[in-house]
């Protein structure tokens, strides 16, 4: 029956129903039934599983599973206007909120009786500032909308009867049978894997969307159903499916599948989740399992937690403070008036029939009521529009200055720095302490198999470069042996050593454990291989790059490793029987127990041609070690030792050991292995659990050794860093002896350093580990830790104590750090760490690390930075303030979980020590200045309350009160955050210590406010006694004084123009953007008032400033005025100014009187890795140096990459031809010829 008609009467509902109670009758004695009948209703499924009925709809239509569309927007017709509004004012950041609710509160308040402005005064501004915001979130929102249509109108091939129809995904349901046809298509679903078009129903996917690797997955379907796949065949499908409830777990899955009373277990590798893609396929067809927002990748979109940057948590509290401020004012005014109403004022008609706000008879209500006045009348105190105009900052910070800047620009992988959110922009500039990653990270995470240790012999010649490293620090020199005739280097592989290259190998002492150890390489792995079955054209698709380098390995040494299928791996082996002779062998892989952070080790159980039945295993010495047989000591101290070596040289390891199975002992084990499959519940515990059980008793082969070489500039980096008062802690998985040697050689850790060291590998701790009483290792490893951390401590303190004392390190590995985290000692361990300089972690886990990064954020209350980019480091870079990922070969993880992405560590140089500090100068200059312009304006007010007997009378006529803050001083606040630059970019980087005012926060300091605040009192008291005074006796053409409407409009007149140039003497850089935003503030405010003053309307308020503006510009009043108020005004802070920068000078004065007659370097062209380039880094670093069209004042942030080819052909430097190039060719000719016309 189909389930594509229309829905049926509920009796023959129920009579479909009645049918699926029955299949499931037979399932009773094994899993609790997830329906029941009762009165004739179908009941909630049980929350541990669900039940599917394939190719059956109206069978799960009572169930009412979630349709396949999905909706990412957050607002729809309805509900955009009232829940957008509410947003504002409760979901925002908090100040953020308190200040629109307090902008609301004040426009309400507006409209009553009691309030002496217009409730334009307040409405307007909270409607521009609220209009601003919304128009960004119906932007966002409609780009969603038409993303969301474009993807659930996308079509897919369902089964219908017996033929495929194509729908669009929003109809989809679940229990449907699908076709996925495109090639490169995502699928629609979460869908079962039925069948497929390539033999042994295999198929390949891309889970780039879900976790960013980009290396191919290998399905399979169960071999119970890869003949679906025609119509006709799939149509007689009727399976039901029991699976876990829908989840957020990308990478597990439990169910089983049951087919003519058959079970059949299901795991993720017949799953294909939602988002990914699938490749080299021509078609699948499957089930689908979850739909629209059930599915992984939907339920793994939620949205990240957001951080706020700690100058904007500094900032709140100023905004408290303004609060505070603002209830003394109104405090003072209500008293006052309090105090002052009495009728003896005869002429402010106080008798009895006057409202209760000034009747004397009544003082406290006088006072209540004056209260709420006042808070109305000094409403602008509090900037309306900060918020907006720091958020808008930001953005363009990010959008077109960190993510346009070339020198962050990797050509090799053709990846441009990402600004990911722009909320820290300038807690770069602040960061005090740096968690990094090592491999990919501090290194390049290009895996080359450099050495080899096999059968207690070591194999391979070279130098590494920590080896080099090393000896630089140590004065020593390493001459480097020449390359034989037999070495070979490819990605992957370099290695040199003509006793295994071209089958010498077999002349060997130990013939059979070398082959062994070649096809240990060759087949324990989950590699998939593409392209041509050549060794020179194959390209191995690798979950990470050690395995696609131990299988490039193989390879080279004669095992060469050329196709895969779901049950089969086959080798082309050379010279095994003899020299020069090849055969193809055909393994058969029965099962693969696969590598995770806790197992860290991986097997894979195969059949010879032959059946031999053999484990391979390979692993971290530490695990496999544990799985030794009883024996052979002699190699494998032999192995440690070259292990440890193989660590001191920089090199990764692995172990490698194999263990012959009998075929009584496999079968009894596998049939634990199905149980454990078959499980629905814990069943990637139990796996492990019945892994543990065969990989035992296990015989050590050998042991590789890979080499990951260190990015380019790395030293130079953190030697810059290290002078920017930026600590550089290293938290890598290595061994303690690989970690120290990339220490070294990335100058983190030099020979004139104290070290302290906490390790694990002790002699009496191994003794103790011996014993076997995990209780007692505990114990004695907790108290010696404890020790060696008091220890350490008083050492360090003592060195601490000293004026010449030397530069600290701290190491430590996982097993010790564990300890060191616990709450009883935490403390020492966190005192000695802010001690050290620089602090190496070695054998953490992902947890550990962010464990670490938390303990210093919030232990010691300082600004954190991780910088990682792996899936393990994923955590450590949402733990810390800012997150950076690298967007290496490890997939996109910690690049999706990052605030910042570059692609090279070097990069964190221009990050931090110019974006940064940048970003942290300019929005504290905005915060400081947003602060001033409104203490000065709003006190201007208060002054003049004392005069009118605190009755809440306005200064200022209402619409100059509404566009102060959002026309009059609106645009030049921004171009200072976009455009101030204290110094070069190159000078920042010269100077890397400028970099510690941002640490010391020297300019948010409430030092600074203070000194800002002072400045605004004194200039209020300029404006209002200056102008009041000086118009006292004035009076204009025609004889008659000035009245209020004239003092107000000359007193706003002079605070316009006064705190727009203050504007300009906060500025460290001037620009024609300064000019243009100041000039325009200023001109806007007189187009403003000729206009307004300009226009009578029967409407018209008494107090109108009708020609008050042509009033006052007919007299000589006011020009004089205009010209001396700002003049006194701004004498103190010039004074002031004068004196700072003289004599106590910020260290970026300094800089700038050091080069003040040098030109604006905006090239940059001290890059100290220049010399080490290769070919196309040259070529790129040549291209970045090109001139290009840039503002002469701001640098290389505005410099346009557009212009590449043109100035380059002038160069001669070869560049990529770019579009937009050619038309500004054009429009130049043109110009060119015009000009010799005229």
């Amino acid at each position: 029956m189909s389930g594509w008609d229309r829905v049926r009467s509920s009796s023959s509902r129920l009579t479909g129903i009645g049918g699926g109670f029955s299949r499931l009758s037979n399932m009773n004695d094994r899993l609790p039934s997830s329906r029941s009948v009762r009165l004739g209703r179908v009941q909630p499924q049980a929350p541990g599983y669900r039940t599917i009925h394939c190719n059956d709809r109206e069978a799960n239509l009572p169930v009412r599973f979630k349709g396949n569309s999905v909706s990412t927007t957050k607002y729809n017709i309805l509900t955009f206007l009232p829940k957008g509004l509410f947003e504002q004012v409760t979901w925002c950041e908090p100040m953020r909120r308190v200040a629109n609710l307090y902008f609301l509160m004040i426009s309400i308040l507006s409209t009553t009786p009691i309030s002496p402005v217009h409730p334009v005064t307040n409405v307007v501004p909270l409607s521009l500032v609220l209009f601003i915001s919304l128009v960004k979130e119906a932007f966002e929102d409609w780009k969603r909308l038409l993303n969301d249509r474009v993807i659930n109108s996308t079509p897919i091939d369902v089964l219908q009867g017996q033929r495929w129809e194509s729908i669009p995904w929003k109809k989809l349901q679940v229990g449907d049978i699908v076709r996925q046809v495109k090639q490169d298509g995502f699928f629609p679903a979460d869908v079962l894997f039925l069948a497929s078009s390539n033999p042994d129903g295999v198929c390949y996917i891309e889970t780039a969307n879900l976790d960013g690797e980009t290396n191919l997955k290998i399905r399979k379907a169960l071999e119970r159903t890869w003949d679906y796949l025609t119509p006709e065949k799939a149509s007689e499908f009727k399976g039901e499916i029991q699976c876990e409830q829908p989840n957020n777990s990308l990478y597990t899955f439990t169910g089983n599948m049951i087919i003519e009373k058959q079970t059949l277990p299901l795991s993720p590798n017949e799953l294909l989740l939602r988002g990914c893609s699938l490749r080299n396929t021509e078609y699948i067809v499957g089930a689908v399992i979850f739909t629209g927002h059930e599915t992984k990748v939907m339920m793994n979109s939620m949205n990240v937690p957001s951080k706020r940057s700690t100058l904007e948590r500094k900032l709140d509290k100023l905004i408290l403070t303004l609060f505070g401020t603002l209830f003394c004012m109104c405090l003072i005014g209500a008293i006052g008036s309090g105090i002052f109403i009495n009728r003896k004022y005869y002429y402010l008609g106080l008798d009895q029939s006057v409202e209760n706000q000034f009747n004397p008879n009544n003082r406290f209500v006088v006072a209540v009521l004056t209260m709420f006045t006042l808070i109305t009348l000094y409403s602008t105190i509090i900037p309306i529009s900060l918020y907006v105009s720091i958020e808008m900052i930001k953005f363009i910070q990010s959008t077109q200055f960190i993510n346009k800047d070339l020198h962050m620009y990797h050509i090799e992988t053709n990846t441009p720095a990402l600004a990911r959110t722009s909320n820290l922009n300038e807690e770069l500039g602040q960061v005090e302490y740096i968690f990094s990653d090592k491999t990919g990270t501090l290194t390049r995470n290009l895996m080359e198999f450099f050495k080899c240790s096999i059968g207690g012999e070591v194999y391979g010649t070279g130098i590494t470069e920590a080896e080099k490293g090393g000896a630089d620090q140590t004065g020593m020199k390493i001459e480097e042996m020449p390359r034989s005739a037999t070495s070979l280097h490819e990605k992957g592989f370099n290695f040199d050593d003509p006793r295994l290259m071209r089958g010498a190998w077999k002349n060997e002492p130990n013939p059979d454990t070398l082959k062994e150890f070649f096809r240990c390489l060759a087949i324990c792995h989950t590699v998939l291989p593409e392209g041509d079955e050549s060794p020179e054209k194959i390209a191995y698709q690798a979950a990470s790059p050690d395995e696609a380098a131990l299988v490039t390995a193989a390879k080279n040494f004669g095992f060469f490793f050329y196709r895969r299928t779901p049950t089969t791996i086959m080798v082309r082996e050379s010279h095994v029987e003899k020299m020069g002779k090849i055969q193809d062998v055909s393994y058969e892989i029965l099962n693969v127990l696969e590598f995770n952070s806790t197992r860290k080790r991986q097997s894979v159980i195969c059949r010879y041609p032959n059946g031999r039945l053999v484990l391979y295993c390979k692993g971290a010495d530490s695990v496999i070690y544990e799985r030794l047989a009883e024996g052979n000591n002699g190699m494998k101290n032999m192995s440690r030792e070259h292990l440890e070596q193989f660590g001191s040289a920089g090199l990764r390891t692995l172990c490698l050991a194999y263990r012959d199975l009998a075929t009584e002992l496999y079968e009894s084990w596998n049939e634990k292995f199905v149980q454990a499959k078959s499980s629905l519940r814990d069943r990637e515990k139990k796996l492990d659990e019945v892994a543990e059980l065969i990989e035992k008793d296990l015989i050590l082969i050998g042991c590789t050794a890979i080499e990951d070489k260190l990015q380019e500039g790395v030293p130079t980096c953190i030697e810059t860093l290290s002078r920017a008062g930026i600590k550089i802690w290293v938290l890598t998985g290595d061994k303690m002896e690989t970690a120290i040697n990339i220490a070294y050689a990335c100058s983190l850790i030099n020979n004139d350093m104290k070290q302290f060291i906490i390790s694990s590998e002790t002699d009496a701790i191994r003794e103790v580990e011996s014993r076997g009483d995990p209780m007692e290792v505990a114990r004695f490893i907790k108290d010696a830790v404890k020790q060696e951390l008091r220890k350490c401590l008083e050492e360090a303190e003592h060195y601490l104590c000293r004026v010449t004392g030397p530069k600290l390190a701290l190491i430590i590995d996982g097993k010790c750090l564990m300890y060191a985290l616990d709450r009883s000692l935490r403390g020492n361990f966190l005192k000695l760490s802010l001690i050290c300089s620089s602090v190496v972690c070695c054998r953490v886990s992902p947890l550990q690390k962010a464990q670490v990064t938390s303990l210093v954020k919030k232990g010691a209350q300082k600004i954190t930075l991780s910088i990682g980019d792996g899936a393990n480091d994923v955590s450590m870079i949402q733990a810390a303030h800012v997150g950076v990922g690298i967007s290496g070969l490890e997939g996109m993880q910690a690049v999706m979980a990052s605030d910042f992405a570059i692609a090279q560590f070097r990069y964190l140089t221009d990050l931090l020590l110019v974006h940064g500090r940048w970003s942290y100068l300019r929005i504290c200059k905005v915060v400081t200045y947003f602060f001033y312009k409104n203490l000065t304006f709003t006190l201007t007010q208060f002054w003049f309350t004392f005069h009118t007997g605190f009755s809440g009378q306005r200064f200022y006529d209402d619409w100059f009160q509404s566009l102060y803050n959002v026309i009059f001083t609106a645009l030049p606040v921004i171009v200072l955050g976009l455009f101030d630059k204290d110094v070069s970019a190159s000078l920042s980087k010269k100077y890397p210590e400028l970099y510690k005012e941002g640490i010391r926060n020297s300019f948010f300091k409430w030092r600074v406010v203070g000194v800002w605040a002072f400045f605004s009192l004194y200039q209020s008291l300029v404006f209002y006694y200056f102008v009041t005074a000086s118009s006292r006796n004035g009076h204009n053409l025609s004889g008659k004084i000035f009245g209020l409407w004239d003092v107000s409009t000359m007193a706003f007149t002079c605070v316009v123009v006064t705190v727009n140039v203050r504007l300009l003497m906060a500025c460290n850089s001037i620009t024609r953007w300064h000019h243009i935003s100041v000039g325009g503030s200023i001109l806007a405010w007189f187009v403003f008032i000729f206009i307004y003053s300009g226009i009578m309307t029967p409407r018209d308020r008494q107090e109108n400033v009708f020609f008050v503006i042509y009033v006052l510009m007919s007299t000589f009043y006011f020009y004089l005025t205009l010209l001396l108020v700002p003049i006194v005004a701004l004498l103190g802070d010039f004074l002031y100014q004068g004196i700072q920068r003289w004599f106590f000078p910020y260290d970026y004065q300094i800089v700038q009187e050091i080069h003040q007659h040098e030109p604006d370097d905006s090239s940059r062209a001290e890059l100290e890795i220049q010399n080490h380039l290769t070919p196309d880094e040259e070529r790129s670093y040549a291209i970045a140096q090109l001139p290009r069209e840039t503002s002469k004042h701001t640098g290389f942030a505005f410099d346009s990459p557009g212009y590449e080819s043109f100035f380059a052909s002038q160069a001669g430097v070869r560049a990529p031809q770019k579009a937009w190039d050619v038309a500004r060719r054009a429009s130049m000719r043109s110009r060119t010829k015009t000009s010799k016309k005229n």
